[in-house]
């Protein structure tokens, strides 16, 4: 278990921090490196729309990455979707500017991102089951952590790379719009090759190496088509249950940062820095409710996250926009250690609520469903709302998608101490 523990965090921590550096870049560089032209209104929402396309192909990846690591093992399916990201990862860093090639440049940022959302689609899923599965059933929490652990670290490593870079180049110099914001892309050259030596040498769960029964029951027919006619309203109440997460992960990461630095005139290095300690907190607080939710139920630890989240998205932006840089810190990190908490049992909760023929698609397709209602649309109709109606909108928009989480918690059933998910 220390290996796949080890295998499940490595991997989630390299192939999220990839995800989350383009949020950064998005928020902070690329508006001028790739819509040069644009007002800084639309700018911004162009770039925020790139980042937002991944979502887009996040499910698609779900629905052929669940489908393959149903039918082939866990263990492959990671190995192709870690590659595929640091391709694409690298490729972002190795594009040039608008002003170098034209249109060209943002067409290649956004067929790319799609690379990444595609890839992403298989990831949380398989490194959840990776764990889940090889996990004693009273302690599916504790070793789902792992992967969850794997994002609040790559929230973290991302924001620390970007403060280096800025440290040494400084936000506005030549050098650093030229180049310098490429550092934090190739480095995943690096960092992928790391997880993929410790993924290769990982044991494929034991619903794959558990012989004949187990083939039968995970090998048998379409899972994609199995999924939808045992379990279709599972799938959708667990994305809806996933959705609070991602909106409050790339709120936070991504608009609120852009917000701090353009419209409230913050230092980057204090932004990024918040981002690091929020990262830190987030960590610390989804190692706790994921344990928790073993002895205390994976439900009532994600019930009492949303519940804390609902009335915390409306608040956090009126306390942003006091505009002390200490209450603008302090915002960030709660906000962060929300996340924690929401997130921890989850890695536990999803693959739990499937049966294992169609597992790793159910859990793939949930999350990524309800990442494109929580992650892709808030970031991009924010600054929209922000201009023509005023912070309110942004903050009645969070505190919804997390009534949204809130409700389909409480329509799913709990799922600790459940030997194996319902008979498909």
């Amino acid at each position: 278990m220390r290996h796949v523990s080890r295998a499940a965090y490595v991997g989630s921590a390299i192939e999220f921090y990839d995800f989350f550096i383009y949020g950064t870049a998005a928020a902070l560089v690329f508006p001028t490196v790739f819509f040069p032209d644009l007002s800084h209104v639309m700018a911004t929402t162009a770039s925020l729309g790139t980042f937002a396309a991944a979502f887009v192909s996040r499910p698609i990846g779900a629905a052929v990455f669940g489908h393959f690591g149903d039918r082939i093992g866990r263990k492959s399916i990671l190995v192709v979707t870690l590659l595929m990201m640091g391709i694409a990862t690298v490729g972002v860093g190795l594009i040039p500017s608008t002003a170098s090639i034209g249109v060209a440049a943002p067409l290649l940022l956004i067929a790319l991102r799609l690379v990444q959302g595609f890839a992403v689609g298989g990831e949380w899923a398989g490194s959840a089951l990776l764990s889940a599965e090889h996990a004693p059933e009273h302690r599916r929490g504790f070793y789902g952590m792992f992967t969850q652990l794997g994002l609040g670290t790559a929230l973290m490593l991302a924001n620390l790379v970007f403060l280096g870079v800025h440290l040494a180049f400084g936000e506005t110099s030549s050098a650093f719009l030229q180049w310098g914001w490429r550092i934090p892309f190739l480095l995943s050259a690096v960092l992928i090759g790391t997880a993929l030596y410790i993924r290769l040498h990982v044991p494929e769960t034991p619903v794959f190496a558990g012989g004949a029964d187990a083939a039968a029951e995970t090998h048998g027919g379409v899972p994609l088509f199995a999924l939808f006619r045992q379990q279709g309203r599972q799938v959708l109440l667990a994305a809806g249950a996933a959705t609070c997460v991602p909106m409050l992960v790339y709120q936070a990461g991504t608009f609120f940062t852009h917000y701090a630095a353009a419209h409230m005139g913050y230092p980057m290095s204090l932004v990024l820095l918040v981002g690091v300690i929020g990262g830190l907190c987030a960590v610390g607080c989804a190692a706790c409710s994921a344990i928790l939710s073993d002895a205390h139920g994976r439900r009532r630890m994600l019930a009492f996250g949303s519940m804390v989240a609902m009335p915390w998205s409306v608040l956090i932006f009126p306390l942003i926009d006091v505009h002390n840089e200490f209450v603008f810190a302090l915002a960030l990190v709660i906000t962060y250690a929300v996340i924690g908490f929401c997130m921890g049992p989850l890695a536990a909760f999803i693959p739990e609520l499937f049966a294992a023929r169609y597992r790793y698609t159910g859990a793939a397709l949930a999350l990524n469903t309800g990442g494109i209602l929580g992650g892709a649309v808030p970031p991009v109709v924010s600054p929209l709302l922000l201009a023509s109606f005023g912070s309110w909108a942004v903050a009645a928009m969070m505190g919804g998608l997390a009534l949204v989480s809130l409700v389909c918690i409480a329509l799913l059933p709990e799922t600790a101490g459940r030997q194996r998910p319902p008979a498909a």
